[in-house]
Formats: C-alpha cells, structure tokens, sequence
C-alpha cells in the first residue's frame, strides 16, 4: 500500500480560521514565557541538562498520546527519513543552540533574532514553492519586524550586552526552526498534527537520551530550588508539548509564512506578561510596536501566497489510424 496522499487544507472562512488563530495566539503566549523559563533553570543547571529533562518530559507525554492515539504508533518506513530529520532540527539541533546561544546573550537579543523566522519560512516556502510571492506578505513580514525592533530598542536592546558567538548560536537555533516548520508543513498535511509532532518529538527525545549518561546528573536538578524544576516541567509540558502542538495544528490549516508571523508577537506578550507577574512599567514602545506588529500580522494574514493550482493534465487521445479500410 502506499504513502497516503497529503490531505487537503479545510476551508480557509475566516469562521472556520477562528480555532486556528486562537490556537496562535495560545501558542504565542507559552512561547512568550520560555525565555524566562529557559533563563531561570539556566541560572541553576547547565544548558543540556535542562535541554535533556525538558525532552525526557515531553518525550514521554508524546510516547503516552502514540499509544492512546487511534492508527499507526509507528510511522511508515518510507517516512523514518524526515522523522528523524524534523527530529534532530527540533531537538538536537534547535535545542542545544538555542540554549547555549541563550546562557552568553540576552533574552532581548535572542526574541530579535527569533523575530527573522517569518521571514526565513517564507523565503524558504517561496524556493521550495509551497507558496508564492506576495508583495503583501512580504510587506507584512517587514512591518512585523520593525515592530519588534522598536518594542526592543525601547525595552533596552541597544544596551544589552551579549556575545557575538551567543548570538550567533541563537541565529542556528532560527534557521533549523525555520526548516522544522517548512519541511513540516508537508508532513503534518499527510499524517495531520498530532502524530506529525509526536513522531518528531519522540525521535527527538531518542537522540537526546544519548546525552543522559554525560549531562543528566539527576542530583544536581534535585537539588535545584523550586523555581528551577518548575521552569523545567513548563519547558517540557507547555512548551514541548503544547506549544508544538498548537503551531503543528495552525500549520495544517493555512500556509507555514502565516503561522511564523505569529511568533513576531513574543516580545510584546512578554512584555505584558512582565507587567502582570513582575509589576514592570509598560512604555510607548509597548503601544507603537505592538500596532505594528498586529499591522503586520494582519497584512500577511490578507495575503494571498498558495501557490496555483495545477491543472490536471489533459488524457491522452488515441492515435488516429491511418490505413484505410
């Protein structure tokens, strides 16, 4: 029997989009806290091993929904390829760099950084034509990311001091999520959303469990404070797993570049969750870049960037006999 054919996109109504963007905005919000997770376990524990806990957790939520989940808990042999590669760029890959970029930089410099990613997916939906081009999309895409750039400078990005190579690793953990999310779009269409990201996750989780035996050191987690494990259960249970979900789920129903757009609404969220839980001041920037950034959120969501149809081929007819009865 072979693949099963990619399923086709429901109906893109903005009725039937409302979950979808929901879902967005859900995901926006988890993401928004991971930098402050990521920081706050980091602050006790060593990167992969607050890289290797967060995957054990997630890993075994995925592990448990495979066995509870109606179908294959395995994927088909002709897919083990792209498994294992949207698991090592969602692992291994975007993990460890994101990580180690985040314990030498700044959480500023880092949702910068993350804040190219619309760009990136759909640069590389455009080359790998799963969308086409749009002026504006791109317009939407470019006034998102002034918008962050003018949140940021206000919050004090031009002082925060971070290392280049900090940096630099922050830019890979971008690029292989822009891949994750590009290379996914086409596989979660086939075996829909959640065993898209299970499957990923748990291939994931395998090639971490490689690190357990060198960066695990169970002692020092348990003798980390409390705000450290449980910065680690919210990277592992809401970050790893929900917020995987949800993106894996709007990327099923509309095109990859109008999901990431999404992510350029972090910074703001975390700037208002600043001020909730921290009791931080909210500035002009908050207002001016968080209008631009809905700007162009909704530009790119006006877009139209599915690529044409192609029309079905027209059967061949038979050819005309030429001998005469």
């Amino acid at each position: 029997m072979g693949a099963p054919s990619a399923r086709p996109l429901t109906s893109t109504s903005p009725q039937s989009l409302g979950p979808v963007y929901a879902g967005l905005m859900l995901q926006v919000l988890i993401s928004a806290g991971t930098y402050l997770a990521g920081k706050r376990a980091m602050s006790e524990l060593a990167p992969l091993t607050v890289v290797l806990w967060r995957f054990v957790l997630s890993g075994s939520v995925f592990m448990l929904l495979l066995c509870f989940l109606p179908g294959p808990r395995l994927p088909p042999r002709n897919e083990w390829g792209r498994v294992l590669m949207l698991g090592l760029l969602a692992g291994p890959v975007n993990q460890v760099f994101f990580f180690y970029g985040l314990s030498q930089s700044t959480a500023a410099h880092a949702a910068l950084l993350y804040a190219l990613t619309p760009l990136g997916v759909y640069l590389l939906s455009l080359g790998r034509g799963h969308e086409r081009a749009s002026f504006r999309a791109m317009g939407g895409i470019v006034t998102a990311f002034a918008g962050v750039v003018v949140l940021l400078l206000g919050r004090g990005l031009a002082d925060a001091s971070g290392s280049l190579m900090g940096d630099l690793l922050i830019l890979g953990a971008v690029m292989s999520w822009v891949v994750y999310t590009t290379e996914g779009k086409p596989f979660v269409a086939i075996h829909g959303p959640i065993r898209a990201t299970s499957w990923s996750m748990v291939a994931s989780t395998l090639m971490m469990m490689l690190m357990a035996p060198f960066f695990a050191k169970p002692e020092a987690v348990l003798a980390a404070s409390s705000a450290a494990r449980y910065s680690i259960v919210y990277l592992g249970l809401l970050t790893s797993v929900v917020a995987y979900l949800l993106w894996y789920f709007a990327l099923s129903r509309v095109p990859a570049s109008k999901v990431a757009v999404f992510s350029n609404l972090q910074p703001a969220a975390t700037a208002l969750a600043a001020w909730v839980i921290l009791d931080e001041a909210l500035h002009w920037e908050i207002a001016v870049g968080g209008v631009l950034v809905l700007l162009g959120v909704r530009l790119t969501q006006a877009a139209h960037v599915r690529p044409p149809a192609v029309a079905p081929a027209a059967p061949e007819r038979p050819p005309v006999s030429s001998s005469v009865g």
